[in-house]
């Protein structure tokens, strides 16, 4: 996984929905596969995208820094925006047009600005469950807020990610690539959705009417 440094012009928050606070974002970033036939961390009707965008925010009401929260539960809300293959971004491009500088471990970049409120698709439909972080150490401390909408990006795009690297300079480059954590079994979580559908937001069972399940 490799996170945008990036800093923002105002303070980005979220709040409402499945959440009982205002919630400050932290950090986004992304997920993607080798390929296009997977790479995000959740799937919908066991279909997998070729990446996922997480926007991580942390619970600056109950806590006093993301460090706390991200230990506690309701500490952190993730919202998830998948990528499939379409149209061109303009929006995306920009931090595209940044990663070749970026290309090895531990470089970092800063944007003089950005509003990864950009990259949030139109429709304003979710689904939600209580889980974890996909990364260690894996804290039950996540509300996750997956967006229905993915969002498009073109094949040019998908393939700059995928000329990062795992590997710092001078090491034997190792590509990074299939960033993502397997999928995970269901236990007992339950995923709720802000309209009525009929997909499964998961590869398991099949769910009670109105009710999804999920794996992530």
């Amino acid at each position: 996984m490799t996170h945008i440094v990036h800093s923002v012009q105002r303070e980005m928050v979220i709040e409402g929905g499945p959440l009982e606070h205002n919630y400050r974002l932290k950090q986004f970033h992304f997920h993607w596969g080798a390929i296009d036939a997977w790479g995000s961390e959740h799937t919908v009707d066991s279909k997998c995208y070729p990446a996922e965008l997480h926007l991580v925010h942390w619970n600056a009401v109950k806590f006093e820094n993301f460090e706390d929260a991200a230990q506690e539960e309701n500490g952190l809300a993730v919202i998830g925006v998948f990528l499939k293959l379409g149209k061109h971004h303009k929006e995306l491009q920009e931090l595209v047009d940044t990663l070749p500088s970026i290309k090895h471990k531990d470089t970092l970049v800063e944007f003089g600005s950005f509003d990864p409120s950009c990259l949030m698709p139109t429709c304003p439909d979710y689904w939600t469950y209580s889980g974890s972080l996909t990364t260690p150490p894996l804290s039950e401390s996540v509300t996750w807020i997956i967006k229905k909408q993915p969002i498009e990006v073109d094949h040019d795009q998908l393939e700059q990610f995928r000329t990062l690297l795992f590997t710092s300079e001078g090491e034997t480059e190792k590509r990074m690539v299939d960033n993502f954590r397997p999928l995970q079994p269901l236990m007992n979580r339950t995923v709720r959705s802000s309209f009525r559908h009929d997909y499964v937001l998961n590869m398991q069972a099949k769910p009670k009417p109105s009710t999804s399940q999920v794996t992530s």
